[in-house]
């Protein structure tokens, strides 16, 4: 017989809306996202995985002095007990705390093989060992004094804290990224002392500005050393929180047998793989985007980044890498994002924002620490007092307790009896603030006191113990003043805040590695063309070509010449000259419009060929034409001594000076303008300095001087 199940009552049935449960659902996942794996707490500058690591390497003994443990020991410790996700991913954010590549201060210390710049992945972790840092000390000291508070992890078996009492702002030193749902950060690292600097400012100027923290954090410092084209980025991710900074490899040019050169990069952009650089500018080289290259090769070592790309003989060093700029990763941005969790929520956060967040987490975790420090003083100064009573009154503690029968008796008899206070008034008086209770001439053992007497050793009772006993009090009565003041004064905490940031700077800040160099506002075209003399020519019929000088050879005497431009049978040559790649043109129409190209955007063609019609060049009108091409010199100093001259078909004639010339448009602009009723046009026009004369000839013969 089937066993029939009774269907639920309607009454147990709750009707959900399946658009609502969506968004509650989605949403629930997303902030779990966000909050709990993706994105770094402003406070730490860490992310739960990261946290965990550390966290689980203190625990299990694994600290700067102590040999090192299996990555895979870690990775295990920091999954079974408190990050339930995968181990590859856990290993792989303890391999990147290990890279010097990746962060600015590496929170691990590791042996083995964990990787490359190239980018090469780290051995299996079963191969690989690791340690904390010394370093990472600062983020994890003083976890046992009720700094910060600690949560069950995940299935509630242990306790883990919610955040790492910190004594430098890691989020900015070491940098972070992170994909969340909706969302992502990614946030360059810094030089330590700068970071450091900058809060100590804002310690001694609350009201500090972002613009004066800039002067002394003017950028970010990457670890592969990079350099940093101006602080435009920097400035626009530190005042908005977002800004793309843009990173270039540095280079020495260096001279080899005969005239051959070569450049060499010594650092490569932050998050670019040393190896598929090579493999771009190879590429590169390859398909003729890049020329000038011979060879490449990387002798990247130990000792730092080497790749050194040969130069042919008759290649333009800084032309190649304008070219490498442009074309390849070796110059890259980094897209600021500067978003952290901060009081439970994701904010996009200024530069300002981190350091004033990580002073006031100072601040709450100093007071903490010293309230914590504070009552275990006055704990040990309480046992002390009662051991004084001890050893002052030895033989009578000693008589209670051998005519007592139990331990509990002893006890009982210990608690009951009240102790002339004249002899310990002495030992009251240092520590009077955790003896309030006192009243009249007697002073009466606590049961935590009585235990410390019933612990204490027999070489304690002397005159020396006494004397021992004392010279502690007086330590911690000067430490319990000193506690009381600190939280008392909040001057006197911000003194330990600043004195704490100053022994992390003095220990760890380094030189900055990445220089910050003038802006670039973009390559043009032309800084990708190497400089080299080319002969223009120009046809009647409105062909314009340019062919290297290097086609023609010098003729001796007899010499037939060659061919210089294809022409149809009723066109012919009306220019020809000789310039440079980087020589601007003018060309002037019929119309008295001016147009500006640079040689190198002129067609290039061979001797055989007869060029492109300038109307493909040029935005020319219906029926208007070039009458002249006029070629100026490239150096536009040379420009102010200069004046143009123009003719008209009905006898016109003017002169501008070439300043009008200096910025013409794409789309031209008018030289010279003609009304529509006069029906006249332009035909001639001369590049002339002051002191040429002109000769005027008229049709008839007639000539003016």
């Amino acid at each position: 017989m089937n066993e029939q199940t009774t269907p639920p009552s309607p009454s147990n049935i709750e009707p959900v809306d399946i658009v609502d449960e969506m968004k509650t659902s989605y949403m629930d996942y997303a902030m779990s996202v966000i909050v709990s794996r993706a994105l770094p707490d402003v406070r730490d500058g860490l992310k739960p995985v990261h946290r965990r690591i550390l966290f689980a390497a203190q625990e299990g003994g694994m600290v700067a002095g102590r040999p090192y443990r299996k990555c895979a020991k870690i990775v295990g410790d920091v999954m079974g007990n408190y990050h339930p996700h995968g181990d590859s991913a856990i290993y792989m954010a303890l391999a990147r705390m290990t890279q010097d590549w990746s962060m600015r201060v590496p929170l691990i210390d590791g042996q083995g093989n964990f990787g490359s710049m190239d980018p090469d992945m780290p051995a299996s972790m079963r191969y690989t060992e690791a340690r904390l840092n010394k370093v990472a000390n600062f983020l994890l000291n003083d976890l046992d004094k009720d700094t910060v508070d600690f949560i069950p992890n995940y299935d509630g078996s242990r306790q883990e804290p919610n955040v790492l009492p910190a004594r430098f702002p890691n989020l900015l030193v070491n940098g972070a990224g992170g994909i969340a749902v909706g969302m992502a950060t990614n946030i360059p690292p810094h030089n330590l002392g700068e970071v450091v600097n900058a809060s100590l400012a804002y310690i001694e100027n609350p009201g500090i500005t972002i613009d004066e923290l800039i002067e002394i954090v003017p950028g970010p410092d990457f670890p592969t050393a990079p350099l940093i084209l101006g602080q435009s980025g920097a400035r626009a991710a530190y005042k908005d929180g977002r800004g793309s900074i843009i990173m270039r490899a540095r280079h020495e040019i260096e001279e080899g047998r005969g005239d051959k050169r070569s450049i060499v990069l010594t650092s490569i952009p932050f998050q670019v793989g040393k190896s598929g650089l090579v493999e771009k500018i190879a590429e590169a080289a390859k398909d003729k985007r890049i020329e000038g290259v011979s060879d490449i090769r990387d002798e990247s070592s130990r000792a730092g980044v080497r790749v050194v790309i040969e130069l042919k003989r008759d290649a333009t060093a800084d032309v190649v890498l304008n070219q490498i700029w442009r074309f390849t990763p070796a110059q890259s941005s980094f897209p600021a994002n500067m978003l952290a969790i901060r009081g439970g929520r994701p904010e996009v956060l200024t530069l300002r924002d981190i350091i004033e967040s990580f002073v006031k987490f100072r601040e709450e975790v100093i007071t903490r620490r010293t309230k914590f420090e504070l009552n275990k003083a006055r704990e040990r100064a309480h046992i002390l007092l009662g051991l004084v009573v001890a050893v002052t009154n030895m033989d009578e503690v000693v008589r209670i307790i051998r005519g007592s029968a139990t331990p509990v008796e002893a006890r009982e008899s210990l608690l009951a009896r009240e102790w002339p206070i004249a002899e310990i008034a002495a030992y009251i008086r240092l520590v009077e603030a955790t003896e309030t209770d006192i009243e009249g001439d007697s002073y009466k053992l606590s049961a935590i006191q009585v235990k410390a007497i019933l612990d204490l050793r027999l070489q304690k009772l002397t005159a020396l113990g006494r004397e021992e006993i004392g010279d502690e009090l007086k330590e911690l009565a000067a430490a319990i003043e000193e506690y009381l003041a600190i939280l008392a004064d909040r001057a006197k905490l911000y003194a330990v805040m600043r004195e704490e940031l100053e022994e992390v700077r003095d220990e760890y800040a380094t030189p900055r590695l990445s220089e910050i160099t003038a802006a670039w506002d973009g390559l043009e075209d032309e800084d990708l063309m190497e400089r080299s003399e080319m002969v223009v020519t120009v046809t009647h019929g409105g062909y314009i070509k340019r062919t290297p000088l290097d086609t023609f050879r010098a003729q001796r005497r007899g010499g037939k010449g060659r061919a210089g431009m294809a022409t149809k049978d009723e066109d012919a040559v009306t220019e020809l000259f000789v310039t440079s790649t980087h020589t601007p043109v003018l060309f002037f129409s019929t119309q008295g419009k001016v147009y500006r190209l640079k040689v190198w955007k002129l067609p290039e063609g061979g001797p055989q060929t007869k060029g492109r019609p300038m109307v493909n060049l040029l935005p020319l009108a219906e029926g208007e034409t070039i009458s002249t091409v006029l070629p100026l010199p490239e150096d536009e100093a040379e420009w102010a001594a200069l004046h143009v001259m123009f003719a008209t078909a009905k006898g016109g004639v003017r002169r501008n000076s070439m300043d009008s010339f200096t910025n013409v448009p794409s789309n031209g602009k008018f030289a010279m303008k003609f009304d529509e009723e006069s029906e006249d046009r332009l035909i001639g026009v001369e590049l002339l300095s002051e002191n040429d004369d002109v000769l005027l000839a008229t049709r008839s013969g007639k000539a003016i001087r």
